[in-house]
């Protein structure tokens, strides 16, 4: 089946999301082990990503748990560095797809806040056609509704759009919709599948 748009995540795909590695880093592994067994920071993440406060979700986080309190603010207030580096790769990758006229669409489980902020530190978040923003949107992936409300808005068959995701079930849930899918691994596998697809040339998708 031919592909008329190409839809990226974010998180792991164009841009690294492993806030543990910023833990260790910062703090050392013991005490993010020892605070990630205590605290549901992904779940705190996940209010972000649909629609909650950017700030005071994580403030409101940090006063339950006063001995944990500077490091579970950082998750706001050094989230940047929580949210790197670039995968240069996968830009490429989207601007090629571009240049050629794909249409690109983000869906993204992602804050109102948090992404604000990302856009003004990773402009190439501008360069998709249309970006479905869970915080936006009220939902998050895997939930059918965020899959929904952009089939409906782009008005594109199912079954002519390819989704990369780095996350399984989130793929999952796409393959029931009858997208076309491709799980994330790294931007070499993903180039070849545009490659594959014919979407790209090797020339194109080269690194």
């Amino acid at each position: 089946m031919a592909v008329d748009a190409v839809i990226f995540d974010i998180g792991n795909v164009l841009i690294e999301w492993q806030p543990e590695t910023y833990y260790d880093r910062v703090y050392g592994e013991d005490r993010r082990r020892e605070m990630f067994a205590e605290v549901d920071l992904h779940g705190m993440n996940d209010e972000v990503d649909r629609g909650a406060d950017f700030r005071d979700t994580i403030y409101a986080t940090a006063e339950q748990y006063p001995h944990f309190r500077r490091e579970i603010r950082d998750w706001h207030d050094n989230w940047i560095e929580l949210a790197q580096p670039v995968i240069p790769y996968s830009v490429s990758l989207l601007r090629a797809l571009r240049s050629k006229g794909v249409p690109v669409y983000a869906l993204t489980n992602f804050g109102i806040g948090s992404f604000a902020y990302a856009e003004t530190q990773y402009p190439f978040l501008a360069e998709f056609d249309r970006r479905f923003i869970s915080g936006h949107m009220g939902v998050i992936k895997p939930d059918a509704g965020i899959y929904r409300q952009l089939e409906t808005e782009i008005e594109i068959r199912p079954e002519r759009l390819l989704f990369t995701d780095d996350k399984a079930d989130n793929i999952a849930m796409a393959e029931t919709r009858g997208w076309q899918t491709h799980l994330f691994e790294g931007p070499q596998g993903w180039a070849d599948r545009l490659v594959d697809e014919g979407l790209l040339t090797p020339a194109e998708a080269a690194a």
